[in-house]
């Protein structure tokens, strides 16, 4: 017979097994990611920003919600903003590093995740093509790039040694990871870059980060994928997030490993997020910031992108 002594020894094993297991499970299940905006080359009425809809998918397809970071925003209303998201993704573009919205705000949520990370308040950064180049300004306080043949082009990646026990690919698949080394799966739209040679003499940058993989455009050698040491800032000179979801250029790579690519990325950097616990003060404040509100533009035939979000 179930006896009242039963049921509660089974609830109080139950209740056991919780605080066990259950708390020891410190992660974000809902967690929203900011993707920075930056200027329209060619502005017009409500479309002097925009953010190419390919990393809000990326995000997404990782189990992220996703805010836009809107340039020419003031200091204060950024603060408040990074209290509420659990990341901050820097995307690809054409604008300055120096000098811009873009470059004004990534200063900005980089500082604060620093000071952040420093005080153990894990936030994580991302920064892609542009973005890259926007950390590496970011972290040495000067221009460090050099002209490489780059624009429009799909390359495998060179790994370092770190590369395998590195936290961005030590769970990616040995398969994956072998196709990564020897098929042209990530694509590069950039023409200036982090020369190998200036990151071994650059004392900001070489403690600061840890090259992963480099590539060449046959003359010269230098840096695609980037970790920081101690703070979870990440940067990919080339773009996981075109594979899965963009197909206006013919040199975008779709074979099943291109895909997976993108996959995995958007898993690890999501991931990290989840390892954040910023909150909006209010469900509707949640609601009112979020991408949902915006709808993403078709521009597949005149446009790199298939789609743009305008602001």
């Amino acid at each position: 017979m179930f006896t009242f002594a039963k049921m509660t020894i089974v609830l109080l094993i139950g209740f056991l097994w919780c605080v066990s297991f259950c708390s020891s499970d410190q992660r974000n299940y809902r967690p929203i990611i900011g993707v920075l905006a930056q200027e329209v080359y060619s502005p017009k009425p409500n479309q002097t920003a925009y953010i190419a809809a390919s990393y809000v998918k990326f995000l997404e397809s990782a189990g992220a919600r996703v805010v836009p970071v809107m340039i020419n925003q003031t200091l204060e209303e950024y603060k408040a903003l990074f209290h509420s998201i659990n990341g901050i993704l820097y995307p690809g573009g054409g604008v300055s590093i120096i000098s811009s919205g873009y470059e004004r705000a990534a200063k900005i949520f980089y500082e604060l995740a620093i000071e952040a990370n420093k005080r153990g308040d894990y936030f994580p950064v991302w920064g892609t093509c542009l973005g890259f180049e926007q950390l590496t300004y970011l972290t040495s306080e000067k221009t460090a790039l050099t002209f490489t043949n780059t624009s429009g082009v799909s390359l495998p990646l060179n790994f370092s040694n770190e590369a395998k026990k590195s936290r961005m690919f030590k769970e990616f698949p040995a398969e994956l990871m072998k196709d990564l080394a020897s098929d042209p799966l990530t694509e590069n739209s950039h023409k200036w870059s982090l020369s190998l040679l200036t990151y071994n003499t650059n004392e900001e940058l070489k403690t600061f980060y840890k090259v992963l993989s480099t590539n060449t455009d046959g003359q010269t050698e230098f840096v695609s994928t980037v970790e920081a040491y101690d703070y979870p800032i990440y940067g990919t000179q080339w773009h996981p997030e075109k594979n899965a979801f963009e197909w206006t250029k013919p040199y975008i790579p779709h074979s099943p490993s291109a895909i997976r690519t993108t996959f995995y990325v958007a898993q690890f950097f999501v991931s990290e997020a989840r390892k954040n616990f910023h909150r909006f003060e209010s469900e509707e404040g949640e609601r009112k910031a979020l991408i949902y509100n915006h709808s993403p533009v078709y521009t597949g035939n005149n446009s790199g992108f298939e789609q743009i979000y305008f602001f």
